[in-house]
């Protein structure tokens, strides 16, 4: 069972491991953005879909379950390993052939070569998704930390170095299958597990009895995120999707960083942990509390000024996608209270009200997706539609647990509240100091140097509790470094 000192370690490995990968991610988005195309990231964004849709059967749940399951050992991560390669052979033979028929759906050839090409990071990710486990499991993330960045910057290197060159689309592809590889490369080194070439059907299958219902609550969760992708590149066109795409990655690439960090070592704590409802809870509403402590400032701040960072970071060209920054900064502030309630029912084994749940949104979003679509018949509707069904879905991830461990969604408003009742205010202040009109640079730091201090200013005049906790623990961690 982990010890308190083992969570905080591994939060703050997994919390760096995600900064370092976004922070590099970020600015290589930002160079290859000012030298390619919207179209070029609209074609990618699009094969992206398919290949996205098809790693869900790849890793069918059984990485959750891996971790999930209290002694998994190497038979079960050799089996998973050989069933997900498996898997990932059969998908990779079918997009190869579907690639045409995408392709004329589409009416874009280009798409043929590079989804037949880009198809093969479905193998690398059957294999990285088993060590991924194994680092989870093991709570081993600072291996994890120089595994992102150790791949992270020469796939970079490349990718740019082949979008100067003039390679269009194929700088994109070039990058993303480098990094997927040399990740691998750099874990098979670094981390003691090793695939072995045996195999057991009754471990699968227990393994399967529970990632079974992952696998549908992905399948549907998946496809309706990447629904939306589908019919932006049908009826629009790839330039509009590489705005909605942006958009939304701005807000993704500040709260992932600190979202999946929690995600990460919240599933293997809440496992160890799944006799004991009251220590769950406790566990649940520090993630909460803290998360959104972050999350909620970072949120308001950027959909403030998302219009300056676009014009510093990406140029005047990619400016329609204002407005999705600023629809998605609302859809991710709520993201603290989806991650920690979904932990907690998978850290349970309740996979069976997971995808209950699963359906319920997916129902919910769908309404939303096809009601903002049919009312403003643009993509910023579709982004409308997805803010309105993530502050329901909000409400419905939260119900279960108010049975499960008395931890319900009025509980859990009331513990966040705090930090939006001071990031309003200052999300007014970051506003009003950027009616001073300075120059783009200089007016991006004061605006931002003046909401760090008035949030923080307000947390300590306000005495809350997530603030001092932060404090404390940031202090503990480094004294136990010393």
């Amino acid at each position: 069972m982990p010890s308190k000192n083992t969570i905080i370690s591994s939060l703050f490995w997994k919390f760096f491991e995600r900064c370092g990968a976004q922070l590099i991610q970020f600015f290589l988005t930002i160079i290859l953005a000012r030298v390619l195309a919207p179209n070029d990231f609209g074609l990618v964004a699009l094969v992206t879909v398919f290949i996205t849709f098809a790693n869900v059967f790849v890793q069918s749940g059984l990485n959750t379950a891996l971790i999930q399951k209290k002694n998994s050992d190497n038979l079960d991560f050799s089996t998973v390993f050989i069933a997900s390669i498996g898997v990932a052979t059969i998908l990779y033979i079918v997009l190869f052939f579907c690639a045409p028929l995408i392709a004329q759906f589409y009416n874009n050839e280009t798409l043929i070569p590079v989804i037949r090409v880009l198809s093969i990071t479905l193998f690398l990710g059957a294999i990285n998704s088993v060590q991924l486990a194994y680092i989870s499991k093991n709570m081993l993330f600072k291996k994890l930390f120089y595994r992102s960045l150790g791949a992270m910057i020469p796939s970079g290197i490349l990718g740019v170095i082949f979008a100067l060159a003039h390679f269009g689309v194929w700088a994109l592809v070039i990058q993303q299958l480098s990094n997927v590889f040399l990740a691998i490369v750099i874990m098979w080194f670094t981390v003691p597990w090793r695939p072995k070439m045996e195999f057991s059907f009754s471990r699968l299958k227990g393994l399967f009895s529970f990632g079974w219902k992952l696998l549908c609550s992905a399948i549907i969760d998946t496809g309706y995120n990447n629904l939306t992708g589908l019919i932006i590149g049908k009826m629009f066109s790839p330039a509009d999707l590489a705005y909605y795409n942006r958009g939304e990655h701005f807000p993704n690439f500040v709260v992932n960083n600190i979202n999946s960090s929690i995600q990460s070592v919240m599933l293997p704590s809440l496992s160890a942990h799944q006799d004991d409802k009251p220590q769950m809870k406790r566990l649940m509403r520090r993630a909460i509390k803290t998360s959104s402590f972050v999350i909620i400032p970072l949120m308001t701040g950027l959909a403030v000024l998302a219009k300056p960072v676009v014009l510093l970071l990406l140029g005047e060209k990619w400016l329609p996608s204002v407005p999705f920054i600023q629809v998605y900064c609302f859809i991710y502030l709520l993201y603290p209270i989806h991650t920690s309630n979904l932990s907690a029912i998978n850290a349970m084994g309740r996979s069976d009200i997971f995808l209950k749940l699963e359906i319920i949104k997916k129902c919910v979003g769908l309404t939303f997706l096809i009601g903002g679509l049919y009312y403003f018949k643009s993509p910023i509707g579709i982004a409308y539609g997805a803010s309105i069904s993530t502050l329901i879905n909000a409400f419905v991830n939260a119900n279960p647990n108010k049975k499960l461990m008395g931890y319900g969604y009025f509980e859990q408003i009331k513990d966040i509240f705090p930090s939006f009742f001071i990031a309003a205010p200052m999300g007014a202040c970051v506003y009003a100091v950027g009616l001073l009109n300075l120059p783009i640079l200089p007016g991006l730091c004061l605006q931002t140097l003046c909401g760090i201090i008035f949030y923080f200013s307000l947390a300590k005049i306000f005495k809350l509790e997530s603030f001092d906790y932060l404090l404390n623990t940031v202090k503990e961690f480094r004294n136990g470094r010393k």
